[in-house]
């Protein structure tokens, strides 16, 4: 294992120095020259190179030499000047994911599975200027799954198949709701302990079949070397994974290279998941973490806990596709546990350098790479013609990876990122969430919020329950809820909750929700206990729980159960909704079920316990 040097964490006179400037210094956009600035144009590394700016392309790029006269001068000396970012795997459903990614310098998200409805939504806002400036997206929409799958966990409604048969038929439906690319998913989970339903051999190869029909490119979810093989024996395009059940055979990388196909690593989510080593520090480095809500810096913390599989191979991997010259991508896997939008490219490519990259081929692999594997051909190099996406940094990346952090200015189609605006919102809303926090009252010690034993909805503590539906997002779900006769062991009453889940939505909900507070989403501290206990029967679907936070920033936390013809108790740590301490708890929701349709499930002898008691 390559040995790792951990950064210091002390907030250093160089770093604040880097975030005075970079909160200070207004850049021009436009039309403007980046002048006297060491060059990574993407594939290789020039001095004293000025580069000129007009609208929302590059112009030219020359030797050193001064800019037509009143042309803004940005100074680059002791500089890099590098294309913008282009992180090759995201989940950018969360409504702050773009405009942190290009805070951070990351100009390009390549998004892998999401409602396309979200997609078209964030580029119509980026397009109008209505919301905030973000990078671009593009993204392979719904996943291609076996029913209930890796990606039919998530409360979205997910398109599944299981035979070749559909195939074309189910690429052309995605192709139809905007889909750039397709994803695929060849993952039984036994790599984490776990038995999931995967797609066969036959309906994988029909499915890469079918894009490549198309002209689109497939690429694969894996979690074990077989399933790696696997997909490159069907002709996957790239893998969106490498896999963490063993050591790679002496041969993969001369197997991936025959296929002619590019893999993105994602090895800060891989650590993430084995509680491998870590090769960066970016949580408490305040040159990300002034950019970061609180929520997203306390993610960054976090692992998939359990340490699944193994890291042991994953940076072997790696040294066999680089010596057998496969185009080696970054992507993050943000925001999974451990990771987070922007952030996690630069320690993305931190850790490829660990595994055996050079500086300078880790770049490339957040620019140039992705550009070309996913045929993103105006933008990924800086050369005259194409886009003004580019990252100037203080310091030198080519020799220091870990310089891609001082940041300096941030540009999108030649308009330079307002990153001082950003910050200072950010540190607003930090400032309120710790106000919030500091003024939730303690729950009860005792724990109980209601057994419904007296026929009514009363509570020991909070405000209530209430129903919660997607009628605020446009939705048409419906829910009803009841005190009923007969509950959890022989008591007298129950909860219950009936309604429907209807399509429309790219989330859909309708349930039943408790608040702890004072009022609805007023927050409570639920720190005095740290587990949520209840009873529960129904008609044999799936059901959520969804706990809302402040850190959370109103994002769900989602833990599901199912409700079955007999009363079971279930017991939930508060660590499994996010890693959660409680203590600024805002609801507790019981929700329908992933699928559309009518629900019914009863819930009885609802408190909050401490786990072993």
């Amino acid at each position: 294992m390559t040995k790792r040097v951990q950064i210091g964490l002390s907030v250093t006179g160089v770093v604040l120095a880097t975030l005075s400037q970079a909160w200070g210094q207004v850049m021009p956009s436009g039309r403007f020259a980046i002048v006297d600035v060491k060059l990574f144009d993407g594939e290789t590394v020039r001095e004293h190179q000025t580069v000129m700016v007009d609208g929302a392309k590059i112009v030219s790029v020359t030797a050193k030499g001064a800019p037509a006269a009143g042309v803004p001068v940005v100074a680059g000396a002791g500089k890099m000047l590098m294309p913008g970012l282009i992180d090759a795997h995201v989940h950018a459903y969360p409504e702050n994911a773009l405009a942190e990614s290009l805070a951070l310098g990351v100009t390009t998200d390549l998004d892998m599975f999401n409602d396309m409805r979200v997609v078209e939504q964030r580029r119509a806002e980026l397009a109008s200027g209505k919301g905030p400036a973000g990078a671009d997206i593009y993204s392979s929409g719904m996943l291609a799954t076996a029913p209930k799958g890796h990606g039919t966990e998530y409360g979205i409604l997910v398109p599944t198949l299981t035979k070749p048969e559909q195939a074309q038929a189910w690429v052309d439906a995605r192709l139809a709701e905007g889909s750039d690319y397709i994803k695929i998913i060849l993952d039984d989970g036994t790599a984490y302990g776990l038995h999931t339903p995967t797609l066969d051999n036959a309906t994988l190869k029909a499915l890469v079949v079918a894009a490549h029909a198309r002209g689109k490119l497939a690429v694969c979810h894996v979690g074990t070397y077989q399933e790696a093989v696997d997909a490159m024996e069907a002709g996957a395009d790239g893998l969106m994974h490498l896999f963490v059940d063993r050591a790679p055979d002496a041969g993969f990388g001369a197997l991936v290279a025959k296929h002619h196909a590019f893999v993105v690593p994602t090895l800060s989510v891989l650590q993430s998941i084995t509680g491998g080593p870590e090769a960066t520090s970016l949580a408490k480095d305040p040159r990300m973490t002034a950019y970061l809500p609180a929520a997203d810096v306390a993610n960054l913390g976090k692992t998939f806990g359990g340490h699944m599989g193994t890291y042991d191979g994953v940076e072997e991997s790696v040294r066999q596709l680089r010596a057998a010259g496969v185009l080696i991508l970054a992507g993050t896997d943000a925001p999974n546990p451990g990771t987070m939008f922007g952030v996690s490219e630069h320690g993305e490519m931190e850790s490829l350098v660990a595994a055996g990259l050079t500086p300078v081929e880790a770049m490339k692999a957040a620019t140039a790479n992705p550009a070309k594997a996913f045929r993103l051909v105006d933008r990924g190099r800086i050369a005259p013609g194409l886009r003004a996406d580019l990252l100037l940094v203080e310091g030198d990346p080519s020799v220091k990876i870990e310089d891609t952090r001082n940041i300096v200015g941030v540009w999108k189609m030649g308009v330079a990122d307002d990153r001082a605006t950003y910050a200072a919102a950010i540190a607003e809303e930090k400032k309120a969430e710790d106000v919030a926090k500091a003024s939730a009252p303690a729950a009860p010690v005792l724990g109980s919020i209601s057994d419904f034993d007296d026929g009514t909805l009363k509570t020991v503590f909070g405000a209530g329950w209430s129903e919660s539906t997607d009628s605020i997002a446009g939705g048409k779900s419906t829910v009803k809820f009841t005190v009923v006769s007969g509950g959890a062991e022989e008591s007298a009453k129950s909860l219950s909750v009936t309604g429907t889940i209807a399509e429309g939505t790219p989330y859909p909900w309708a349930g039943v929700m408790f608040a702890p507070g004072a009022a609805v989403f007023a927050p409570s501290n639920l720190s005095g206990r740290t587990a949520l206990e209840f009873w529960a029967k129904g008609d044999g679907k799936t059901y959520r729980v969804m706990m809302f936070t402040v850190g959370s920033g109103r994002i769900p936390q989602i833990v599901p159960f199912v409700a079955g013809a007999e009363w079971k108790m279930y017991t939930i740590p508060f660590s499994m909704f996010g890693g959660t301490e409680g203590k600024d708890v805002q609801a507790i929701l019981f929700s329908g079920g992933v699928g559309a349709g009518p629900f019914a499930f009863q819930i009885d002898q609802v408190r909050l316990v401490s786990p072993g008691k």
